[in-house]
């Protein structure tokens, strides 16, 4: 089954297509929603007390919807505050969505938005440049280690960049799930691409545990509707087929005896359950609310 197929790149307009199509198709953006509302309300809360202006990092950030809430929150419990909040995102389709948000939403008078248009490795450098003794009180990186060379050298860098009270929250997808289901069984045939699409949250609980660093974990259940990913040339589906597999249009590049693999995978309890006629597919994630670090980083950074 060996193939060099097509990656489905983030720069690319293909990407922002299947990405919209999972979205309205997944309970995720809802599940993140609710957790933000809960459990991180309140951790929200004891960042940067007392302090006018909140320093945040969105790492990742796509189009904006969940770094919008991150901000509400952080305004409902720090009504007196300035925010001052970075982008990092690299596909300018996506910045310009975000952009096009923060434009028809209100109560952002006291937010500053600094919006860098590149990779994480690339910010890192430039933040280094001209910010190197700015602290931060809150950054995210939501769903978006997968895209990284170096996800644990990534971590240990913005995890340094925390102030005392300041939180690093990770969400990653479960080793459990249905993406580390279909990837452990087929990611290497999803061609040729610097991704760790295959790191799961277990992973990096074990590369943190293993450096001595504390953090708290909160489950969060979710599902994406697969069922039309298995009706021919239905549009949406090929798309939510393409972002599950990080593949351009993987129904017409995949060889199909891989397509057949796949397509069989997908349905196995591995990764899906049948209710009500509909294929579900278990996207279920878990967040990871990292604290601060007293040194600036490790020499090893390897997740496995």
């Amino acid at each position: 089954m060996a193939a060099t197929l097509p990656s489905l790149m983030d720069d690319d307009p293909g990407y922002s297509k299947a990405f919209q199509a999972f979205l309205d198709s997944s309970t995720e953006h809802q599940s993140v929603k609710t957790f933000v509302e809960g459990p991180l309300r309140g951790i929200l809360g004891r960042i940067g007390k007392g302090k006018p202006t909140l320093n945040v990092i969105g790492v990742g950030s796509g189009s904006g919807e969940m770094d919008l809430e991150i901000i509400r929150q952080i305004q409902l419990r720090h009504p007196k505050a300035k925010v001052d909040n970075e982008v990092v995102e690299p596909s300018s389709d996506m910045l310009v969505k975000y952009k096009d948000l923060v434009s028809k939403t209100s109560g952002l008078d006291h937010v500053t938005f600094t919006w860098n248009n590149m990779k994480t490795t690339e910010f890192e450098k430039t933040w280094k440049e001209r910010n190197p003794k700015k602290k931060m009180d809150f950054i995210h990186m939501i769903q978006m280690l997968y895209y990284l060379e170096d996800p644990g050298a990534a971590v240990l860098f913005f995890r340094s960049l925390l102030r005392k009270n300041g939180k690093l929250l990770i969400i990653l997808d479960t080793g459990d799930g249905g993406f580390a289901g279909l990837w452990d069984a087929y990611g290497a045939h999803f061609g040729k691409r610097q991704l760790n699409q295959g790191i799961t949250v277990e992973n990096m609980k074990n590369f943190l545990d293993a450096r001595g660093i504390t953090y708290q974990s909160y489950k969060i259940p979710a599902y994406v509707d697969i069922t039309k990913c298995f009706i021919p040339g239905d549009e949406k589906g090929q798309h939510v087929l393409d972002l599950l597999t990080e593949v351009k249009e993987f129904s017409k590049t995949a060889p199909p005896e891989l397509r057949e693999a796949v397509m069989t995978k997908l349905r196995s309890p591995d990764c899906s359950q049948e209710v009500d006629g509909r294929i579900l597919f278990n996207s279920t994630t878990e967040a990871l609310v990292v604290d601060p670090s007293p040194r600036t980083h490790h020499p090893c950074c390897s997740v496995s």
